[in-house]
Order: structure tokens, then C-alpha cells, then sequence
């Protein structure tokens, strides 16, 4: 999900999600399990927070008004994903905390 609506970023818009949601729900031999987003790259902690609250915010709103419940929140890297659990995230992706920078 393109949360944060950035044009460099490809993903789904917020608005489009549950449209697409139930378009994947008649797919046979899919079965979707989450929403995933990544925060702009800043150090702003109130951008990360509002980025990763947005997500959570549609998942339980598509549970609310859809019946669709997305356990999985996959949101948060190395340099943000404290904020990420601390709004719900349920999978994060550490790659450079535990395997150090790309070179």
C-alpha cells in the first residue's frame, strides 16, 4: 500500500484498497492475509507513525465495514520499525540491522 502517497512508490492507493481487496477474494487460489507499506525514507518519527497508522486504520476499517480480517501488518525496516510495532505492525523487515549496509 502506498500509504504515504508517494509518486516514486508503486502500490495500491488507500481509497482503492477495498475495491481491490474484494476483487482478489474471487480468486480461487488466492487468499489474501495482509496490508503492507513502507514509510517515507525520514528520521521524522511523526511521518513514520502516520504512515504505519494509516495501514492499520484501513485494515480495521475494511474489517469494520467489509468483514475482512488482514492479520498480518507487515510494516517497519531497520530504521523505523520500533514506531511500526509500536502501531501494530506484526511483521517488519530488518535486513540491514542484522546483515549490516548494502555495498
Amino acid at each position: 500500500m502506498n500509504v504515504a502517497g508517494e509518486e516514486q512508490k508503486n502500490g495500491c492507493a488507500l481509497e482503492d484498497a477495498p475495491e481491490l481487496a474484494r476483487q482478489i477474494a474471487t480468486l480461487g487460489n488466492l487468499r489474501l492475509e495482509g496490508l503492507m507499506t513502507m514509510a517515507p525514507f525520514t528520521d521524522d518519527v511523526d511521518v513514520q507513525r502516520r504512515t504505519f497508522r494509516g495501514l492499520r486504520v484501513l485494515r480495521d476499517r475494511m474489517k469494520e465495514e467489509n468483514g475482512l480480517w488482514l492479520p498480518t501488518l507487515s510494516m517497519g525496516m531497520s530504521g523505523d520499525y520500533a514506531t511500526a510495532v509500536e502501531e501494530g505492525a506484526t511483521v517488519i523487515r530488518l535486513g540491514t540491522v542484522l546483515f549490516g549496509a548494502r555495498t
